[in-house]
């Protein structure tokens, strides 16, 4: 199935990008959605993809040495597009491992940490997770962590806890930021799997992102080697730096999804009959369907302006990421929630797709900042004054 692009918004693509983009595409529909849906109920990630997945991974999107290739702005959406789109959560796998992870790592690492951990990641062969958010500690994270990170000698001893890490059950390294006791601001850490005082429990009974392995870590007295601090984090400021192209990211996914739900709402009113005629040719139907391809189409055409000018500017504007990512969560769940509806009974079930993404939805529309956070993040910026608590 063809992705909608009723605007012709891709064709700004280079000839190399679109062959990236059809790489990602064809090995997902081949390979990832015919035996996804059994791995989303059982709320297990599928770990046996990831040596297939590896090579997509190192073929297109690493310089094929030890660090991640310089891609633009609209290509990187377009992945996340696509993996949302298809399977989200894939990319959420992906978008841990590689986008959180693997850009702390390459961002603020120690040549010894790159060299490590960084061509592992890409090749899938070491999985990575990211732990920000805490039980207690969300949306005001830059203020409120309680994980504590105190230096004892050669060493760091870290106590607390995480909540959402994805990832985290069979990660081979997280990356866990902490206050340091010290100083007060946030560093960053990098936390094997096994290390002693370090434990991962799976969280049980989500309704989204089922093959995404979210856990609840518990930190109690977590000693860790002083190499295994990312010496370029001083401050929150410096977490900071991820959030937007990570919020820039979830807009783009959001626009999948929604993608995604149409098409197979759009192929199912095709074919399915009722009355004598295909449920297509009723003018409430096309309605619906109509609607939907409206707020695709405005997603599409928001995010390609978002991504040139974050091309100008050589990273994505806080503000500007802020805005794409509540706008099109917000509209992504308008049209989930359509295109669930024009398939009727069959709409609940995981046979004909639109099921799991209406459910992973929910996730896409809450992380990296909540629709009202973001709205405040652009309030600040157009006001000039800030309404955070």
């Amino acid at each position: 199935m063809q992705p909608i692009d009723f605007y012709n918004i891709f064709s700004e693509l280079t000839t190399e990008e679109r062959q990236i983009w059809a790489t990602w595409r064809d090995y997902l529909a081949d390979e990832i959605v015919p035996m996804i849906n059994p791995y989303w109920e059982k709320g297990e990630f599928p770990k046996e993809i990831l040596p297939r997945l590896g090579q997509v991974v190192w073929d297109t999107i690493s310089d094929r040495k030890n660090t991640f290739a310089e891609q633009s702005p609209l290509l990187a959406g377009i992945l996340s597009m696509e993996l949302g789109r298809q399977e989200p959560s894939i990319n959420t796998f992906t978008g841990v491992t590689l986008g959180l992870c693997g850009r702390s790592i390459e961002m603020f690492g120690s040549a010894a940490q790159k060299e490590r951990w960084l061509v592992p990641l890409l090749k899938c062969e070491a999985v990575g997770s990211w732990a920000l958010t805490e039980p207690e500690a969300g949306s005001d994270a830059a203020m409120g962590l309680r994980t504590t990170a105190t230096k004892d000698g050669d060493s760091w001893v870290l106590n607390g806890s995480k909540k959402w890490s994805g990832n985290a059950t069979f990660a081979d390294v997280n990356c866990i930021w902490a206050k340091n006791s010290e100083t007060g601001q946030v560093n960053g850490f990098l936390v094997e799997l096994n290390t002693p005082g370090y434990t991962v429990e799976k969280l049980e009974g989500k309704i989204a992102k089922r093959a995404v392995e979210n856990v609840l870590i518990t930190l109690e007295n977590c000693r860790i080697s002083d190499e295994n601090r990312l010496p370029g984090v001083n401050s929150f400021r410096d977490v900071g730096r991820q959030l937007a192209s990570a919020r820039a990211a979830v807009a783009w996914e959001a626009c999948g999804l929604a993608m995604g739900a149409y098409e197979h709402a759009l192929a199912y009113c095709k074919q399915r009959t009722q009355f004598g005629k295909p449920i297509a040719s009723y003018q409430m139907v096309q309605h619906q369907l109509v609607k939907m391809l409206g707020n695709i189409t405005a997603m599409q055409g928001m995010l390609l302006q978002m991504a040139k000018q974050d091309a100008v500017e050589g990273m994505a504007s806080h503000e500007r990421a802020s805005l794409a990512k509540a706008w099109c969560t917000e509209k992504m769940r308008e049209t989930v929630a359509m295109a669930r509806a024009v398939l009727g009974g069959n709409g609940i079930l995981l046979e004909y797709h639109v099921a799991r993404l209406f459910a992973d939805a929910e996730a896409v529309y809450s992380y990296e900042g909540s629709y009202e956070m973001n709205t405040l993040i652009v309030g600040r910026a157009i006001t000039g004054h800030s309404a955070f608590a």
